[in-house]
């Protein structure tokens, strides 16, 4: 496999761009558009919250029918959320619109909204900055760089990832862009993720990869423990690589495409994590020795939701009570005695619980270790072989004052 520059448009036959629609203040970009020369097989993931924004109810419906997709459009500024049939309208305004510029059916266009939740969607700025999206549309980097910044709220940077793999002779690339900060956990974030393949496969083969690979990624990683109305990731695979069909889940090309979803699904969660929303520190939690892979999943989150943890690491204290307590608090049976916990990063590494043991550590060296930028949490649990990775950040005070003004 071979990462890449690039993001969602780095597969072949995918275009994209970003304008301003005036959703937004001080004319920054809100609205994107991202279409692929031919319809491509989808597959979906969504928020499991009840209250679902309408582009979710929209995509979910329109998928879930097997209709192929040939483009997105996405804003930012306005979550389209708790806004009744106005909400469900406004959609209905920006398919129209979309498949009408690109000559093809509504049910082929899917929706992504992004921003304050119970505002009416001023849908006709969208609806007037289609002509200008389609014009601009191009695989460029430019172009994919403004498609990625439109996307992006409280983020403070763009996230994109691509990677090659070479699928029955052929060189298929994988590659996405995402958005997210805050409202991150307990599956998935204030987030949306476009990811894109130029892969032959069928959508009950993608579908099945996505939604495992979600549940290992982005389903993995947590900010604040708040979970969002809009919550949606997306795939597209086009086929333009020319490989022969991936139709069987247990061959081995599958699993190649599956392993480069999952590379670029993982990058993006942890650039997510990594810019969440008053963020010093990405904080790894690498679990190992559970009991099953349930448990150490359940584990492994159970340390990067502590807000206490969070805090911990923020102070760059090494309060290893704190992981332990963490896990002892997630419901999952596990002996202490057999337990230990080590912090590790570019500083160093120490060793701070050992087998149901403290051990003495020098507080310099752990303070260099907690110093850095990214921290990897190494705990044993001593009761099996499986195993769990998770992704979270510290709490810190700018996190209160984000979200203290976010509506102003």
């Amino acid at each position: 496999m071979k990462k890449r520059e690039g993001g969602a448009t780095s597969a072949k036959g995918f275009k994209a761009f970003g304008v301003s629609a005036g959703l937004r203040a001080k004319e920054k970009l809100d609205t994107a558009m991202l279409v692929s020369d031919v319809p491509a097989m989808a597959a979906v993931v969504t928020t499991t919250n009840a209250v679902k924004a309408a582009p979710v109810i929209w995509d979910d419906a329109i998928i879930g029918d097997d209709y192929q997709i040939k483009a997105v459009i996405v804003n930012s500024g306005n979550a389209n959320a708790c806004t009744g049939l106005q909400g469900i309208e406004a959609v209905h305004a920006e398919v129209s619109a979309v498949a009408a510029a690109l000559s093809c059916d509504i049910h082929e266009v899917a929706v992504a909204s992004t921003g304050v939740i119970g505002v009416p969607l001023p849908v006709q700025k969208i609806v007037d900055a289609v002509p200008e999206l389609v014009a601009g549309l191009s695989s460029d980097a430019e172009a994919s760089d403004k498609a990625s910044r439109a996307i992006l709220t409280t983020d403070t940077v763009p996230k994109t990832a691509a990677v090659q793999v070479m699928i029955g002779g052929k060189t298929v690339t994988v590659g996405g862009m995402a958005k997210g900060s805050g409202m991150i956990c307990p599956n998935m974030a204030t987030m949306l993720s476009f990811v894109t393949t130029d892969c032959a496969i069928t959508r009950d083969c993608l579908q099945t990869m996505l939604t495992e690979t979600v549940g290992d990624t982005y389903n993995m990683m947590s900010v604040d423990g708040d979970m969002s109305t809009n919550d949606t990731v997306l795939v597209l695979a086009n086929g333009l690589a020319g490989n022969k069909e991936i139709v069987n889940k247990n061959s081995a090309d599958y699993l190649t495409l599956k392993k480069a979803l999952y590379t670029v699904n993982e990058m993006l969660a942890k650039a997510i994590v990594r810019d969440g929303e008053g963020a010093t520190k990405l904080i790894e939690v690498d679990l190992t020795g559970a009991a099953t892979e349930t448990e150490a999943k359940i584990l492994a989150k159970g340390v990067v939701t502590s807000n206490l943890v969070k805090a911990a690491f923020f102070g760059e204290d090494a309060n290893w009570g704190r992981v332990l307590s963490s896990l002892g608090s997630t419901g999952i049976a596990f002996d202490p005695q057999q337990v230990s916990v080590t912090f590790k990063s570019n500083g160093g590494s120490v060793d701070l619980f050992k087998k149901g043991h403290p051990v003495p550590f020098d507080e310099a060296k752990a303070k260099k270790v907690l110093e850095e930028k990214e921290i990897t949490v190494l705990v044993k649990m001593g009761e099996g072989a499986a195993s769990a990775k998770s992704w979270g950040c510290d709490l810190t005070y700018d996190y209160v004052k984000i979200n203290g003004e976010y509506r102003t």
